[in-house]
């Protein structure tokens, strides 16, 4: 040890070996600055929901719904939340609004799983301004489904140019109440909330609603079935294309899809369940197909009954997606009154398991994209959510939900810096390499 003291004591006395030291270090420190850079990319890893329930938006903010409206929690733009409501329960939560966007707050109430609720169990969700008056409102019940399955609602602030109310900039306050009947599970809702927010015009468009459009159901895609399942929640759903998509569904299981459908296009969704060999018992309600559009606005659903043998049913024809669309008072049309990606939620009655089993029935989808794709309304300011992009299409495409297409864009990110990270370790490891050349020299 005291050997290699001296040498490199005589070795400094000379300047060199201090010269040398401090570039060995200046390259030391640069490698590490450069594996360091490497090392705090962005994250690849995302969390699932338990695919036995329902799989809550990884992220989402926790939020105490309040029974006063002055007392009510803020909710901000673009942010997903949860909470909880209790039978017959009323929540205020608020939003802060300008006088140019139009507003948004779904919410998707999650019964306990196997829980008892009857026909006109359901939320109902309206926003108001300060001075109480109604802006928008949507109900969604269980309807003759009387199985517990999640169920979405919206309310909405839409600047209509023929009103006066609901325009001004300041407080909104979003009331979410819940009915059940006495007999009904009295267990609480978990609640999804989201606050999503859509441009104005820089010009006003128009608002009449064309007197004919197409209805007819097209003829089912072609092609042969291909395997996907869907997600356990609407932040997990998985993407489809126009096709025939194959899976399975256990009784009492929600599966839920989503569908890009642009401006000037229409989406034709049916489902058919196979047969099954263990029993020919009738069953009314048998499967619940549902529609939401891309802020989870209920737009139209359906039932299937079964009796063991093949059955097939399809949602109702909607008009194609139009900016107009949304003063109309029928509300599934003006439920589809932005391009974006619309979701399709499947659940099977945990009914089925007493009759049938409680092995997966399969189900086959088939889905139908009409129209060619037009512009969109002219925004002030990024369409964001409110359009079909082409990474959209390459999703829906690739099956991949939007976590997973995150994390495919991420990787992409990675992938560049990744090349930038590794031509500075590169570099770094040359210079260390000349460096330590001239010293041995």
């Amino acid at each position: 040890m005291s050997v290699k003291r001296q040498r490199a004591t005589g070795r400094t006395a000379g300047g060199r070996t201090t010269g040398v030291r401090a570039a060995r270090t200046r390259v030391a420190g640069a490698l590490a600055a450069a594996a360091c850079a490497a090392a705090l990319l962005p994250g690849t890893a995302w969390a699932a929901g338990d695919g036995g329930g329902y799989a809550f938006e990884d992220g989402a903010q926790p939020v105490q719904g309040a029974v006063s409206h002055l007392d009510a929690e803020q909710l901000r733009p673009g942010k997903t939340y949860r909470d909880t409501i209790k039978k017959d329960g009323k929540l205020y939560y608020r939003v802060d609004l300008d006088a140019k966007q139009n507003a948004y707050v779904s919410v998707v109430a999650v019964p306990k799983t196997g829980g008892k609720v009857a026909y006109g169990d359901g939320i109902k969700v309206s926003m108001r301004d300060g001075s109480n008056n109604r802006c928008g409102s949507q109900e969604a019940d269980f309807g003759s489904a009387e199985f517990a399955r999640p169920i979405t609602a919206y309310a909405d602030r839409t600047i209509d140019p023929d009103s006066s109310t609901c325009r001004e900039q300041g407080a909104y306050y979003v009331l979410v109440e819940r009915d059940s009947a006495k007999e009904s599970d009295p267990a609480d809702w978990e609640l999804e909330i989201r606050f999503r927010t859509e441009p104005g015009l820089t010009k006003a468009g128009p608002t009449a609603l064309p007197s004919n459009w197409p209805s007819a159901t097209p003829a089912p895609p072609t092609g042969g079935p291909q395997r996907r399942d869907g997600g356990a929640g609407f932040g997990a759903a998985t993407s489809l294309k126009q096709g025939e998509w194959r899976t399975d569904i256990r009784p009492g299981q929600t599966l839920i899809y989503r569908v890009p459908v642009d401006w000037g296009q229409q989406l034709f969704v049916r489902a058919e369940l196979g047969s099954s060999p263990a029993s020919d018992e009738y069953l009314s309600h048998a499967l619940a197909l549902s529609l939401e559009n891309q802020v989870l606005g209920h737009v139209s659903r359906d039932t299937m009954t079964y009796s063991g043998d093949p059955a097939t049913m399809a949602l109702q024809p909607e008009r194609p997606v139009a900016y107009e669309n949304r003063f109309s008072g029928n509300y599934s049309t003006s439920a589809v009154r932005f391009a974006g990606w619309y979701y399709v939620s499947a659940t099977l009655s945990p009914a089925v398991a007493k009759e049938y089993g409680d092995k997966p029935l399969p189900l086959t989808l088939r889905v139908n994209l009409t129209g060619q794709p037009k512009d969109g309304p002219a925004y002030d300011g990024p369409a964001g959510s409110f359009a079909v992009t082409d990474d959209d299409r390459d999703a829906a495409a690739s099956g991949q939900s939007g976590p997973q297409a995150a994390r495919s864009d991420t990787m992409k990110v990675v992938g560049v810096a990744g090349i930038g990270a590794g031509g500075v370790l590169l570099l770094g490891l040359g210079a260390w390499w000349l460096l330590a050349r001239r010293s041995t020299a």
